[in-house]
Formats: structure tokens, sequence, C-alpha cells
């Protein structure tokens, strides 16, 4: 039977699901906020990306069952108006959009920064963002060619990211042992409401397994596919993620590391200076770049693809949904999506970015939780109680994310939920 040209084309294996699901997940994340996070709680970042671990891990399963039982693009958008209601699904998509075009717009000028430091140029505003935009139109174009051409350059991108941090913490073993340093002060330096914090802030560098979700109806058997590939994603990233903080804290010091995030050098390139090898430098510096490049490559896939089911639904103009029959990408919504994004990178402002893309992910997944619990029973693949502490779990960590960003959470998601009320009555009209 001919392939309907709406219909987006299966050419994802489990694989291939897991290095897209690694590609969002390995960039700003492992870059960037285990730092932000160690300047927050210390050593009890060890601890706060434990728990952050395991919180995205019931994430993923729920996450899992939602693509298996409904394996369409959109992800919790789509999960939301199954299971939930036009309004909780609509609040889902919402909010995707919006943190994850937040935290795209931090990979493009955490990947400019990058690369000014690695040629040792000076990064003025006018610089970073004309860079920036560059940047994004290419990669753009790229992922606009269709998701196979997509998912080849992810593995590239990820391959090479992969090596780069395997050659940082092999050299630091080497050089200064087993990392075990960390584990033993935990117990000095340690406060709970600290920890809490870090562990929300680190959640949204877990995040990147709902890529694989997004992909539902663009891989092989979604059934088995994508519960199998978020799992084992998940499982590699907690390890990765627990290996770099324990030997950045070891090589450096919770203090030192910390404060690594208000100086010109990335986190981990001051880890790799303190080595005293010009080569592993080099490759930090050129996996760093690279990870936001996968970052970046993968969002645009993520967000392109809710941007489509929204459209199909009728919550956003239907030009936005249509599919390109030579590609099978839906380039409308790829375009789009990279025009709200260069707006962002307009702002520059990375720091708030992050925070915000906390909130906003913590609601996104909280209503992610909430459709897991109401899968018919006969379609369920895990038990209801792994949802349930995924949803109490996001709640309580959006608890500790700072006032100031909820007022922002609410300036934007209020505007949406008006004109999804105003597009509801015009339609029953």
């Amino acid at each position: 039977m001919e392939e309907r040209p709406e219909e987006l084309r299966r050419a994802i294996g489990v694989p291939g699901a897991v290095l897209m699901g690694l590609g969002s997940i390995i960039g700003t994340g492992i870059f960037v906020s285990i730092a932000i996070a160690t300047q927050v709680a210390g050593n009890g970042v060890v601890l706060a990306i434990f728990l952050a671990g395991v919180l995205a891990t019931f994430n993923g399963l729920s996450s899992a069952q939602l693509a298996a039982a409904h394996p369409v693009s959109g992800g919790t958008y789509e999960y939301g108006y199954k299971f939930l209601s036009p309004l909780l699904g609509f609040t889902a998509g919402w909010m995707f959009v919006v943190a994850k075009s937040a935290s795209a717009a931090t990979a493009i000028l955490g990947c400019i920064a990058y690369t000014f430091y690695a040629f040792d140029l000076d990064l003025t505003y006018g610089a970073s963002v004309s860079a920036g935009l560059a940047l994004l139109v290419i990669i753009t174009v790229m992922v606009s060619g269709g998701i196979r051409r997509s998912n080849r350059v992810n593995k590239v991108i990820t391959g090479v990211t992969l090596i780069g941090l395997a050659v940082l913490l092999l050299v630091a073993w080497w050089r200064g042992g087993i990392p075990k340093e960390p584990l033993q002060d935990l117990a000095v330096d340690f406060e709970w409401n600290a920890t809490l914090y870090a562990t929300a802030l680190m959640f949204v560098a877990y995040t990147g397994y709902g890529r694989i979700a997004t992909l539902g109806e663009e891989v092989l058997n979604p059934k088995v596919t994508i519960p199998r590939a978020i799992i084992a994603a998940m499982i590699f990233i907690v390890l990765l993620y627990l290996l770099v903080s324990l030997t950045s804290l070891h090589i450096m010091g919770a203090e030192a590391f910390g404060k690594t995030i208000e100086g010109d050098a990335a986190p981990l390139m001051a880890v790799s200076k303190l080595l005293g090898y010009p080569a592993v430098e080099i490759i930090v510096t050129f996996a760093a770049i690279t990870a936001m490049l996968g970052v970046l490559l993968n969002l645009l896939l993520g967000l392109s693809r809710v941007i489509l089911s929204m459209a199909r639904r009728g919550d956003l103009p239907v030009r936005f949904a249509d599919v390109q029959k030579s590609t099978g990408s839906p380039n409308v919504a790829v375009w789009t999506t990279a025009v709200v994004i260069g707006i962002l990178v307009l702002s520059g402002d990375v720091f708030f970015t992050w925070a915000f893309s906390a909130l906003t992910v913590l609601i996104y997944y909280s209503i992610t939780n909430l459709a897991a619990l109401f899968i018919p029973a006969e379609m369920r693949l895990y038990p209801r109680w792994m949802a349930v502490a995924g949803l109490v779990g996001c709640l309580f960590l959006a608890y500790w994310i700072d006032p100031t960003i909820w007022i922002y959470g609410l300036a934007v998601l209020l505007p949406g939920l008006l004109w999804h009320f105003l597009r509801f009555k015009y339609r029953r009209a």
C-alpha cells in the first residue's frame, strides 16, 4: 500500500532511537548544568544527579508506555488529548514549545561561545547573535532534508561527543585516580534545600529522552523500539552524568568547579586544562561544540513534530501540518520552529532560559505522568505507581523553582490558554 503524503516515514530502529535520545541529552546538560547545580549544592550535586536520574527514569517509562499505546508524533501534547482533555493536551504542547525553544536558543549560544573560545576570538553580543543565527539556518536546512539525513548526522555528532568525554574521563582517572573523595565529602557538604533545587536543575538535563517519544510516527515497531530505546538511553546517561560529575569534583573541588560557570571557560574545559594535556583540551572543546550541535538538531526535530501535531488538531494554523512529499519532512513546521528559536537567540540570556526551562519542563512532564495514569489496563506496560511517583516528583521539584520564574511561566501560559479558549469557542460556533 502506498504511503500517504501526510504521513511521516518510519525509518528509525532501536540503535538510532537511542542515539537520537542521547543526542538530545548529551549537550548543554553535561557541559553546563552540572556546574550550575554544583554552584547551588556543592558536593550534593552527586545526590542531585542520582535523584534527578531516578525521577527522569519514571518519566521515561511513562513516556515509553504512552508512546507505545499511542505511537504518533507530538509527545505529551497528543497523549494529553487522548487520555486527559483538550485543555491539558494543549497546555503540554504549549509548554513544550516554549521550554524547548529556550533550550535550543541556549544550545546555539553555548555552541558559539565554545567555538569562539576555541579560536581565541572576542565574543561580543553582535558576533554571538550573528553567528548563532547563521548556525540556526544551517541546521534547519539539514533537518528540513528529512529524518534519514538528520539521523545519520546525529549519529556522527553523538559519537564524537562520547569519544571526547571518554578521553577526558580516562586521562583524568590516569592522572588523579578513581574519584572517591566527592562521595566521602558528600556527608560534610550537604543541604537538603540546595540539593533539591539542584535536582530540579539537573532534571532538565535528562529530559532529552522525550525526543524518542516524539518520534512515535517515525520509528520501526513503536511498541518495542520506543520503550527499549528510552530505558537504554536513561541507564547510559545516568552513569555518564555521575562519572563526569565525580571526576570534575575530584579534579577541581566542588567550590572551584561551581565557579567555572561564572568565568570565560566552559566547566569541562576548566577540568581538562588542569590535566596538563593540550590535546585533551582540544578534544573536549570539539566534543562540546558537537554536543551543542546535537542538541540543536534534536530540538529542531522534536519541536517541529509537536507543532505539526498541534496544527493537525487546529491548535495552530493548518499550514504547519504540511509534509513535503520528497523528503517526508514537515518543512513549514521546521522553519516556524527556527523562527521562534531565532527570536530567543536575540535575547542572549542563557541563565534565565535554563531556569525557565526547568519550570516549564516540570509542568510538561507532570501532564505526561498524569496521562499515563489513565492508560487502559490492557495497554499498560508498567505499574501505575511509577506514573504516580513521576507526577509527585515533578510537582515537588517545581516547588523549589524561584518564584520569579513562576511569574514568567504564568505570563507565557495564560496567553496560550486564552488563544486555545477563543479557538475552541470559534470552532464550536
